[in-house]
């Protein structure tokens, strides 16, 4: 049997994956790393290859690809049981890359292809999504953030109009495109058993430290203590949000006064009105929902 299998989603950084994927071939080749590979053929099949993967008794996965087949992958290991047996190895090829910029895994495939050979082992916590949809509750785990609320509707405005301009662009726009008609929402939170009703413009709890394509948004997030990093930006004006987001990416938001951290295990949210959910990128559905922590539970290798 080999000794590692990829999984490869040529559609990722905006189908800059395909036109890389060649080159990354032969590198691993040249440096001696034996593996096989599959290519991800719509949204979802990465989740099948990791559970195939598993079965078949691989011990390293590598995900070739963005945040979003990290997500994937990640919940098919978790789905096949056997998480806590396999390692994850990452070449990030994807628009943001924002996950692997807390972990250090390098930005560049060459590097990150090299560091598999000689890597270090990072135990790190999962987090995990329950939105409430039609009743039935769907369970999703997620590597790097989830967002609600301005959060998710910016990621709806990227994926669905501006994802091919790559990283940073396409999320300005799709933050800029949201800004003219998002609402706070008035909602009711629980954190670790403490109530308390708010309106708000966006709710994230980060595993990581950056979101959106760079942006340094939970500056002090441990991917490794067991604790979500709860960053509320509260009942902010429109104009104060426009001005306040190249704080967010140098990281000195927190000092905002319509901006509270926070952190822990469980965090439930209530809305009073519709309310999106997006995890790594990914959209959801809708609230109410629950975000808990599953701590050390992914190998990861970096």
């Amino acid at each position: 049997m080999s000794y590692a299998r990829l999984i490869v989603n040529p559609a990722a950084g905006a189908g800059r994956t395909a036109k890389k994927w060649p080159y990354i071939k032969q590198l691993l080749k040249k440096i001696g790393l034996r593996f096989e590979h599959d290519i991800t053929e719509a949204p979802g099949h990465a989740i099948e290859l990791a559970k195939s993967a598993v079965s078949k008794g691989y011990k390293l996965v590598v995900s070739v690809g963005g945040d979003g087949t990290i997500n994937e992958i990640v919940n098919g290991l978790y789905a096949s049981g056997g998480i806590k047996d396999v390692e994850l190895g990452i070449i990030g090829t994807g628009t943001g890359s924002d996950y692997i910029r807390t972990i250090g895994v390098s930005r560049h495939y060459q590097e990150a292809c090299q560091r598999l050979l000689n890597p270090e082992k990072l135990s790190v916590d999962l987090g995990v999504v329950e939105p409430v949809n039609n009743k039935q509750t769907n369970k999703r785990l997620f590597v790097n953030l989830a967002g609600l609320g301005f959060d998710a509707e910016v990621v709806r405005a990227t994926t669905r109009k501006f994802k091919s301009l790559g990283g940073k662009p396409s999320y300005l726009m799709g933050l800029l495109s949201t800004f003219i008609t998002y609402k706070n929402r008035e909602i009711q939170m629980t954190l670790d058993g403490q109530k308390e009703n708010r309106k708000v413009c966006t709710i994230i709890m980060s595993n990581g430290k950056y979101g959106g394509g760079s942006m340094f948004v939970a500056p002090e997030a441990d991917p490794s203590d067991g604790l979500f990093d709860v960053l509320i930006i509260g009942d902010i004006s429109k104009p104060d949000l426009l001005c306040s987001l190249p704080r967010i990416y140098r990281g000195t938001h927190l000092t905002h006064p319509k901006v509270t951290l926070k952190r822990a295990k469980v965090v439930e949210i209530y809305p009073k009105s519709r309310m999106s959910i997006q995890a790594d990128g990914e959209l959801l559905g809708d609230a109410p929902a629950r975000f808990s922590v599953l701590p050390s539970v992914l190998n990861i290798l970096v």
